[in-house]
């Protein structure tokens, strides 16, 4: 039997890494978010960046006005974050680290070595009505903080599987072991970063994983096929690789 449909949520920051870079309105990433849903998305995450080097706090208003599908904010554990969160209230919040200095996210959120804060943040989130994530290398410990600081989801950062070229190895089998941890849990898991038409195939296809986040390499390949076009191709991969 095939197995439970696979969610595609679909980051648009990069429309806006765009946009911000010869200032003015266009790219429009709020557009491509209505895009993607056309689409067949799922949902959409935006990672509003304390320095707001890609979205800024009016395309969240935009898009928390317009869209008919979740919204997954990706923020920092901060104060000013959970601020704003509770303030526009979106489906979801994804819990990520963040420095200044990178380019992009770097690795996994470290759960376990501030357990307290972390907890204390997620149940700010929760009470305000916000689904909470958190976004952890697939590593046992990390997995088991993730429950103890009361997330009811986790992400699973699949950069180093990317960078050390996918398929069948290590990589692919700490998100195989983390995943299904999750799920002995009770845990809900998603997984992201760095996922290509290349190498979506072998994590999608694993049973736990619920949901796929996507954004980099689909906002790239549609400055050569379209938005629309490059999202379609992606989710056929998935679905593929899930029958």
């Amino acid at each position: 039997m095939p197995l439970i449909h696979q969610r595609l949520g679909i980051n648009i920051d990069h429309v806006a890494t765009v946009r911000n870079a010869r200032g003015g309105e266009h790219p429009d990433p709020v557009a491509a978010a209505l895009l993607a849903i056309e689409a067949g998305a799922d949902g959409i995450t935006a990672h509003l960046r304390e320095d707001r080097r890609h979205i800024r706090d009016g395309d969240i208003e935009r898009l928390m006005e317009v869209l008919k599908r979740p919204l997954n904010l990706e923020m920092a554990a901060i104060d000013e974050m959970v601020a704003i969160a509770i303030g526009f209230r979106p489906h979801a919040c994804c819990l990520v680290p963040e420095k200044r200095s990178e380019r992009t996210t770097e690795g996994g959120l470290e759960v376990a070595g501030d357990l307290a804060r972390i907890a204390d943040v997620t149940g700010r989130l929760t009470d305000a009505g916000i689904r909470v994530s958190l976004f952890i290398e697939p590593d046992p410990k990390q997995v088991e903080a993730a429950s103890r600081a009361g997330a009811p989801v986790i992400e699973l950062h699949t950069g180093t599987y990317a960078e050390r070229g996918g398929g069948e190895g290590g990589e692919l089998d700490r998100l195989r072991a983390a995943a299904s941890l999750a799920q002995e849990l009770g845990l809900e898991c998603h997984a992201g970063h760095g996922l290509t038409y290349a190498n979506v195939a072998p994590v999608a296809a694993i049973p736990n994983i619920v949901e796929l986040n996507i954004g980099h390499f689909l906002m790239g390949e549609a400055m050569f096929v379209g938005l629309k076009a490059s999202i379609l191709e992606m989710r056929r991969l998935m679905d593929e690789a899930r029958a």
